[in-house]
């Protein structure tokens, strides 16, 4: 299994990153790769990615969501099967970090599936990056869902 983790100092208040990061269907502003994010219902998603030149797409259902505390996910069907966990830790006022987790479970070469779906350090940090100054940009977010979603339910 791979695994990326990463993390980011961003000066908003907790409840500003957490909605945008709610807001999935703004995911490509800021992560690369991302061509387009639909949200089917408040659990489901359907990503298309192009990476490489090499277009994909695939499913995710949010098993776990906790307003101002985290967002998980995972990825249903498609060649790559992948999860992870974005945590919102209020650091003042109005300073929040955000921490990702990511992993994947190799179907082939780790590096093969890392690639496709985009996830290595250096890629996780620079869309942490572009997310932080989004948000810092804008100063509040574009939307938010304060649902609910326990894992198993």
């Amino acid at each position: 299994m791979g695994q990326v983790q990463k993390s980011i100092d961003v000066d908003v208040p907790v409840s500003t990153a957490y909605n945008q990061w709610t807001q999935f269907e703004s995911f490509p502003e800021f992560m690369g790769g991302v061509e387009s994010i639909t949200q089917s219902d408040d659990t489901h998603t359907h990503w298309v990615t192009n990476i490489a030149g090499v277009e994909r797409e695939f499913d995710a259902e949010i098993t776990e969501q906790h307003p101002d505390e985290r967002v998980a996910w995972r990825s249903v069907g498609g060649e790559v099967q992948h999860g992870g966990v974005v945590t919102f830790h209020r650091l003042d006022e109005s300073t929040t970090r955000v921490m990702v987790q990511i992993d994947w479970q190799p179907s082939g070469a780790a590096e093969k599936v890392a690639s496709a779906i985009n996830v290595d350090d250096r890629q996780v940090a620079k869309d942490l990056e572009s997310f932080k100054q989004l948000i810092e940009s804008r100063g509040n977010e574009s939307g938010a869902w304060r649902g609910d979603v326990d894992a198993g339910s």
